[in-house]
């Protein structure tokens, strides 16, 4: 052979060898990720979930990918989300809250889903077992459900005058039954009485809080719904317009400028949702995962708005809150 042939050949390998390298380099994993709310409300939640990735050495865009879909409080659309996922053959999807995660399991056998439901995942069917999942679930838990009572309780704690309360139900959540019979015995304990107001989109909430101060309801509690997480700004607005005194689910609310909250730390569920996300991507199996379940709630108050609303919160309640607002 020629020298200049040779050469010809030589230079025409290297531009080929990359080409074949690359080919045979390992499809980077996608995340699937289903969530019953929007996206914007939910920014804090999803960067925790990228930190828990990140913690197992996963960085999207680098050697991860994820495919976010977001319902935007239309639960009917949730079933058509989680099986586009299965259709692009995702590795593993996250699913946010209830509703998603229900869709999710629905839509697969086989893909691994890691759940983060606000209800107890045994009673809605998600597990069979919190500490080993026998299907391919696992997840976190933020247990919202059934502290309703707890919530409840610390609302009548610090307007002990009120005989009856109202409750903010989106009555498309599975959730919602379980919420009334929490609710429902927390109240016959206290000698309280119940008024559900449903409210199942945007539109309703004005109606809501008519109905709520035309029946002279003195206070309201809002339950555990991403829909609601995801209207946050709007309810707190219409709570201190109409002056109610609301109890609420995540400290977000309070930080928005709601008066009081009761609950697990969101964006830290959805970081340990993140950290089992990346040890399946690692190989672990959901069978070896047992279902996390907060191991602190926070109590937050907003002094500010108390003082709007003409209230005086007990030194007792101040001192067990862990977030005070001034």
């Amino acid at each position: 052979m020629r020298r200049r042939e040779f050469i010809s050949l030589v230079s025409g390998g290297a531009v080929a060898w990359p080409i074949v390298a690359r080919a045979q380099q390992p499809a980077m994993p996608v995340v699937g990720f289903l969530h019953q709310g929007s996206s914007q409300p939910n920014a804090h939640p999803m960067d925790a979930f990228r930190r828990g990735l990140q913690d197992n050495g996963y960085v999207e865009g680098q050697n991860i990918s994820l495919q976010l879909r977001w319902a935007d409080g239309e639960y009917d659309r949730l079933g058509a989300l989680a099986a586009d996922l299965v259709r692009r053959q995702v590795t593993v999807i996250a699913a946010a809250l209830l509703p998603a995660a229900q869709a999710a399991k629905a839509a697969t056998t086989a893909i691994p889903v890691v759940f983060i439901s606000g209800s107890d995942p045994v009673e809605s069917g998600l597990v069979t077992s919190l500490n080993r999942p026998t299907e391919n679930v696992t997840g976190v838990s933020l247990f919202s459900v059934p502290l309703i009572a707890k919530r409840l309780e610390l609302l009548h704690e610090l307007i002990p005058g009120a005989a009856v309360a109202a409750v903010l139900v989106n009555s498309s959540n599975p959730n919602t039954n379980s919420n009334a019979r929490e609710i429902d015995a927390a109240a016959r304990a206290m000698g309280l009485r119940i008024e559900f107001i449903a409210a199942t989109g945007e539109q309703d909430f004005n109606t809501a809080f008519a109905t709520i101060i035309q029946q002279q309801l003195r206070v309201l509690v809002v339950s555990a719904d991403g829909f609601f997480a995801s209207r946050r700004e709007q309810l707190v607005a219409l709570a201190a317009r109409h002056a109610v005194p609301t109890m609420y689910f995540q400290r977000e609310f309070v930080a928005a400028g709601g008066l009081i909250s009761y609950g697990a730390n969101s964006p830290e569920m959805y970081r340990q949702a993140g950290l089992y996300t990346g040890r399946i991507l690692k190989g672990a199996r959901p069978t070896d995962l047992p279902v996390v379940q907060p191991t602190k709630l926070e109590l937050a108050i907003n002094l500010r708005t108390a003082k709007s609303l003409g209230l005086e919160i007990p030194p007792t309640l101040i001192a067990r809150a862990d977030e005070v607002i001034e």
